[in-house]
């Protein structure tokens, strides 16, 4: 049985995104759309780990958490178009689960990552009654990358994020991450304003505008007015903490454009990489900025 998530209130209709709050109205473009209800403002709007019962199971750093692993992982042997990516997840018994609740309206969300963060895919896999997910991915070129896993088992309390490292030879030399608080996509313009805080009730605000400047109208995608993902900027994979924020309450329109405050529950300081979703004008932009978090 497939039910919404529990992370989800009972308000009104529900990363990138709900322009001027909750509202049933959706562009006829957007084909991840799916309608159930909004998340609560200000709750439970966080993936970063930490210490609330609301904190996921996992950080993204491991293949297995809280009983749960990735298993039978195979990833695309090329690079130079999509290629099938599949895997399972074993519960605590061993045994495929088969069974998940929504989140941001998927059952699963998947990022495929390279270690040195130049690429980077967010997709929603496709689940097969033996427990087995299938989505078509684009590794863009060959090195290292890990496969992020986040999904809520129906019958778990909390979500839960399990990752894993893969090699798609050769291995190549990585690159230096940009640790600019700005990026564009040339279309769309994100920059961070301030620094962020460590803290299971911290915030941390995005300015999201056209490059030269000017406000931009946020669409909806999975339900939101943002999509936010990122890791921990570190050269052990294990301090690569994965990260999953969402906007605190809708968009503050301003000169500079639109504002976007985030609930936040880092664990641990340093500068972090952040892919930020939103949709404008019908299309979904994945901007990469870097945040740093005190």
């Amino acid at each position: 049985m497939r039910r919404p998530s529990p992370w989800l209130c009972s308000s009104a209709v529900v990363a990138a995104l709900l322009a001027g709050g909750c509202t049933s109205e959706e562009p006829a473009a957007d084909t991840d759309r799916i309608v159930v209800n909004p998340p609560a403002e200000g709750a439970d709007h966080t993936h970063a780990p930490g210490e609330s019962d609301a904190d996921p199971v996992g950080d993204g750093t491991r293949a297995s958490a809280g009983g749960y692993r990735i298993a039978d992982l195979r990833v695309p042997t090329r690079t130079d178009g999509p290629g099938e990516m599949s895997f399972r997840i074993l519960g605590p018994e061993g045994r495929p689960v088969t069974d998940y609740a929504e989140q941001q309206t998927k059952l699963m969300h998947l990022y495929v990552v390279r270690t040195d963060f130049s690429v980077y895919r967010h997709v929603h896999p496709t689940l097969a009654d033996d427990g087995t997910w299938t989505v078509p991915v684009d590794l863009a070129e060959a090195g290292g990358y890990r496969v992020i896993a986040d999904f809520l088992p129906s019958d778990a309390d909390r979500p839960v994020v399990l990752g894993k490292q893969v090699l798609q030879p050769p291995a190549g030399a990585p690159r230096p991450v940009p640790r600019e608080g700005e990026g564009t996509d040339g279309s769309v313009r994100v920059r961070v304003d301030g620094a962020g805080r460590v803290g299971a009730d911290g915030r941390l605000r995005l300015v999201v505008s056209t490059p030269d400047g000017r406000p931009v109208t946020l669409g909806s995608y999975l339900g939101t007015t943002a999509h936010v993902s990122g890791f921990r900027i570190a050269d052990r994979a294990r301090d690569q903490l994965f990260v999953h924020v969402h906007p605190y309450g809708e968009p503050e329109i301003t000169d500079d454009g639109a504002e976007l405050t985030f609930h936040t529950a880092f664990e641990r300081a340093g500068d972090y990489r952040l892919f930020v979703q939103v949709r404008v004008d019908g299309i979904v932009h994945t901007v990469p900025i870097t945040a740093t978090i005190t």
